[in-house]
């Protein structure tokens, strides 16, 4: 099996992943519920994957130099310093109001962590894959991005329940660590080409992408996708605590849900990849999670809430695994690590953008109307693309 074949890479990515988002939900929770700033909790999510719309670029340039294992190590310590920040704002400081430059900066290096960290895996996932397990192992460790996302603010729930704030960020710390020691198994390489000037590798990077239109569709059906995940990220726990009314475990249950639906969708990819159309599924899942997260907006009981956010997760966990592992296996292997990281920063700076326009838009209007317009945005968008990406509707996969 493939799980078992890169297991200790794929614990790793779990580990990390997992910690990366108990990081990123503690910004926005501390932001909204000590510090009281429904945006300052929308501009902590947008620094937190901000940063890799200028850095991702660099990151892909080392992932084709240098052993990504080594950027792994080096990412998650700049993690680990913005857990310890969080921890030392919260222990040091006794006025929630002066813990807010502690929060900014901790956002910042976290953001600065994902620049490098989601690249260089995918870029090791391809140097460690064989040819003919690259794409079920790309919706795999889709799998896993999506499984830390959804478990994030359950661990968090957990870690605050037992042991307040402070377990939260010496807790996503101690996973950070944990996910290094796994990884010093798996063995990467760099390359031994003659290097170029960075601008110059960029710019090879893009034109690897525009001449194959069916990666280049890819990528701007990516970005249409992730127009959900900031949104959702920033307005569930807020939807789940005053619309819903529910506890600090009862919105972890909620937020966790999230976790399981997109493992299902991701599922759905692994075992229908071969069977279905790929591109058409893309355009009618991404559909359906817009109408669902538009929907979630004027509910207000749970049972509803629930099966909405499992459909806004089932069909973005399907598009999303399909657009992923279409990268992967598109990419060429000199030009991997750049073509991968475009695909991260897509990742990362579309839902941080979209985060905090969701956290203004909570901020004027409600919660309610905030997700209405973030789920409809998101429909407009794929019907546009569906209209024009002939390379995409004929991708069978």
């Amino acid at each position: 099996m493939i799980a078992l074949r890169y297991g200790r890479f794929y614990l790793s990515c779990l580990l990390a992943f997992t910690a990366g988002h108990m990081v990123n939900y503690s910004v926005i929770m501390y932001a909204q519920d000590v510090i009281g700033s429904d945006l300052l909790s929308g501009i902590g999510f947008g620094l937190c994957f901000g940063p890799p719309l200028v850095l991702g670029w660099y990151a892909g340039v080392l992932c084709d130099r240098l052993a990504p294992g080594r950027l792994i190590h080096a990412a998650q310590a700049l993690f680990v310093l913005a857990a310890l920040l969080l921890w030392a704002g919260h222990a040091w400081l006794p006025d929630a109001s002066a813990r807010v430059p502690t929060l900014v900066v901790a956002a910042a290096l976290a953001g600065a962590g994902w620049s490098f960290v989601a690249p260089a895996r995918m870029a090791t996932l391809g140097q460690i894959a064989s040819v003919a397990d690259l794409k079920p192992a790309s919706v795999l460790f889709n799998l896993l991005v999506m499984l830390g996302f959804g478990l994030g603010p359950v661990m968090i729930a957990l870690a605050r329940r037992g042991f307040g704030w402070p377990g939260v960020f010496l807790g996503a710390a101690a996973l950070f660590v944990l996910s290094s020691v796994a990884l010093l198994g798996v063995r990467t390489r760099g390359s031994d080409r003659v290097h170029q000037p960075v601008p110059v590798e960029i710019r090879e990077g893009v034109s690897a992408v525009a001449a194959k239109p069916l990666l280049l569709q890819l990528m701007i059906a990516a970005m249409a996708g992730y127009l959900a995940m900031g949104p959702m990220s920033v307005l569930l726990p807020k939807l789940a605590s005053t619309r819903l009314a529910l506890d600090e475990l009862g919105r972890g249950a909620f937020l966790g849900t999230l976790a399981l639906s997109l493992i299902v969708g991701g599922l759905v990819a692994l075992v229908t990849a071969r069977r279905v159309h790929n591109g058409r599924l893309v355009f009618g899942a991404t559909i359906v999670a817009g109408l669902a997260l538009a929907t979630l907006g004027s509910v207000s009981t749970v049972g509803t809430a629930v099966a909405l956010l499992c459909t806004v997760g089932i069909a973005g966990g399907l598009a999303l695994s399909l657009i992923v592992a279409g990268i992967q296996a598109q990419a060429e292997e000199a030009t991997r690590g750049r073509v991968v990281s475009m695909y991260t920063i897509i990742s990362q700076v579309v839902p941080a953008a979209s985060g905090v326009a969701a956290g203004a838009l909570t901020q004027a209007f409600g919660v309610g109307a905030a997700l209405q317009v973030c789920g409809s945005v998101l429909v407009v968008a794929m019907l546009v693309n569906a209209s024009w990406m002939k390379a995409l509707r004929r991708h069978r996969g």
